[in-house]
């Protein structure tokens, strides 16, 4: 069974009181007590530790067939059954089907014709023609137009991997929020066991007639609260699940289950060095690269096609004619083969529209990719400062924060074992220290998907 730690600084906090450290499985809290000095507290820490024993025995047997994904598998299987992408790559076929289209030749006709006169003086004259016609593509055509529809299939491949840089970007988001969901349950529930330890030190204390019963109370609407929060964290787990395994492309129904941690890891790279490998990496940029490609490519066949084509045919014809001379009838057959061009004139149509058309594409296609390249570095400095800003809350927290912290909590709760403090003093200092570990794994959950954001904003380079 995989393991992982959850930000929880509790170890300091609760000493000398049995709630040790907290290690989190993927469905089941194990908890290593440390020993305890109140009374019963050694039975109800073998109880828990029974009890967390058979628990993991039946979470690992239940488990046996569910499979789990990393957050490696999990894009791996998402770029391969996502359905947005398989549909896109589907439709790769159509530009596919475009080039081919692109290069073929014009057809060739034949042409029969007879004629006689059958139905007038029927005296034998008969013609017969076949001829053989073939359009020939002048100025390059054929090649301009492979060269065209090869640039709109660079481009579409380049928008199919700008679609996947997206999706990961979306699934390890969606990921991190499905781990940071799943944290602030377990952070959840382990507040409701430390108010319910604390609800039971004050019974003793109220029995011991140290407190009022008010305190008491008081420690009970701690146990609901903690309750509550436990709720609603419990509520945001499946709707975490279905946006995930969507994204996955799952069926409906599938059982498997999510192995992570939201953790910081080492990040050294400079600025300078991730906007060039944004915009030597950027598939959108790449597209929209071969965009301008395929508008330079697209006007140089409109000039192209201002020129016609010429169409040359080949004939062969045999005519049949008779000639009456007095009562002698004379019968003659010739046979001709004849060569025959056919070039349309532009004097009118010389394909004004169409230059016209591919000039303003090409205009259009430079002043887009000028912007977007602008815009990739702006974007890349903008979530590289989030990062660092980010990565500075976190070292603010584990500097300064969670030392001070829990040694407020530890005193403020072996005061209040001694009498010395209030039932209130602890609450206080509980809800600073909830407080902290929830912006701490809000912190946390915010640097893994800013890591996630930069890499897809440098062309999935930044790790």
């Amino acid at each position: 069974m995989n393991f992982r730690s959850v930000p929880i600084h509790t170890d300091a906090a609760w000493g000398q009181e049995g709630i040790g450290h907290v290690s989190w499985s993927r469905n089941v809290t194990v908890i290593r007590s440390k020993e305890v000095t109140g009374l019963g507290f050694s039975i109800r820490s073998t109880f828990s530790a029974l009890l967390a024993f058979l628990l993991a025995i039946n979470v690992a047997t239940a488990s046996a067939a569910e499979k789990v994904f990393g957050l490696a598998e999990v894009l791996s299987h998402a770029l391969e059954n996502n359905g947005e992408i398989k549909a896109l790559r589907a439709e790769r076929g159509l530009r596919e089907a475009a080039k081919i289209r692109a290069g073929l030749l014009p057809n060739p006709s034949l042409e029969f014709e007879g004629a006689g006169d059958f139905l007038f003086a029927n005296e034998g004259e008969r013609s017969f023609s076949a001829a053989y016609s073939q359009e020939m593509l002048t100025a390059g055509k054929r090649t301009k137009r492979l060269k065209v529809a090869g640039k709109d299939l660079e481009e579409y491949g380049h928008r199919i991997a700008d679609a996947e840089r997206l999706l990961a970007e979306e699934v390890k988001i969606a990921f991190y929020d499905l781990l940071l969901v799943e944290d602030r349950l377990k952070l959840a529930g382990r507040f409701v066991e430390i108010n319910e330890q604390l609800l039971r030190i004050a019974r003793d204390r109220l029995e011991a007639g140290d407190i009022p019963e008010l305190e008491v109370n008081l420690a009970r609407v701690e146990v609901a609260r903690s309750q509550g929060r436990k709720a609603e964290a419990e509520r945001e787990i499946e709707p975490g699940r279905l946006k995930l395994f969507s994204l996955m492309g799952l069926p409906p129904g599938s059982e498997v289950g999510i192995a992570g941690a939201l953790e910081r890891q080492e990040f050294s790279a400079r600025i300078e060095d991730l906007k060039a490998l944004a915009l030597a990496r950027r598939p959108d940029l790449m597209a929209l690269a071969a965009e301008k490609e395929r508008a330079e490519a697209e006007l140089r066949l409109a000039e192209a096609e201002a020129m016609p084509n010429v169409t040359a045919s080949l004939s062969v014809q045999q005519v049949d004619s008779s000639l009456d001379v007095g009562d002698i009838t004379a019968k003659d057959r010739d046979k001709l083969m004849g060569l025959k061009l056919s070039v349309p004139l532009p004097l009118f149509d010389r394909n004004q529209a169409g230059k016209r058309e591919a000039v303003t594409r090409r205009a259009s296609a430079d002043s887009r990719y000028l912007f977007v390249r602008k815009n990739i570095e702006r974007s890349v400095e903008a979530v590289f400062s989030r990062l660092m800003a980010t990565g500075k809350s976190l070292s603010i927290y584990d500097r300064d924060i969670f030392p001070q912290l829990e040694e407020n909590l530890r005193l403020t709760r072996e005061a209040y074992r001694l009498g010395q403090v209030g039932f209130l003093s602890v609450i206080e200092e509980q809800r600073k220290f909830l407080e902290a570990n929830e912006g701490y794994l809000s912190a946390l959950h915010e640097w893994n998907t800013t890591r996630a954001r930069l890499s897809a904003a440098v062309g999935g380079g930044a790790q």
